[in-house]
């Protein structure tokens, strides 16, 4: 399907999502659909690694102590919502280009942060029972 470039408002009765496909597979992902409900696109990550800034929403399984975590820099008003949904251990995210704070450490099934991407870098909106450093 082509992109589409419209000049007046889009309507939809059953909602829209957001996809990706995959070149090679042709696999079509569901990253976000909009409807009643807005269900945000999931990354599960387990362990140390990247935050994506593809998903909106990282479901974070920690294996270890002190995981290392970084995330990218994102587009402007871009909300990332990271949470710790399984105990192994902690996990400390180091985003690229922050304000106000370097580090944010998750110890604790429900420790969770909220971000969002400005001019000037990453910045908390919001969070619970995290380490801000």
């Amino acid at each position: 399907m082509a992109n589409t470039t419209f000049s007046g408002p889009v309507r939809s009765q059953n909602g829209f999502q957001s996809i990706s496909i995959n070149s090679t597979s042709g696999a079509v992902t569901v990253n976000s659909s909009f409807g009643t409900d807005v269900i945000l696109g999931t990354q599960s990550l387990s362990g140390a690694g990247a935050v994506d800034i593809t998903n909106a929403f990282t479901s974070l399984t920690t294996s270890g102590v002190s995981q290392a975590l970084t995330l990218a820099n994102g587009e402007v008003g871009e909300l990332k919502y990271i949470v710790h949904a399984v105990d192994g251990g902690s996990a400390v995210l180091t985003p690229t280009t922050k304000i106000g704070f370097s580090t944010v450490t998750f110890a604790a099934v429900g420790d969770s942060v909220t971000l969002i991407y400005t001019s000037a870098g990453w910045a908390i909106l919001a969070s619970y029972n995290v380490t801000i450093a």
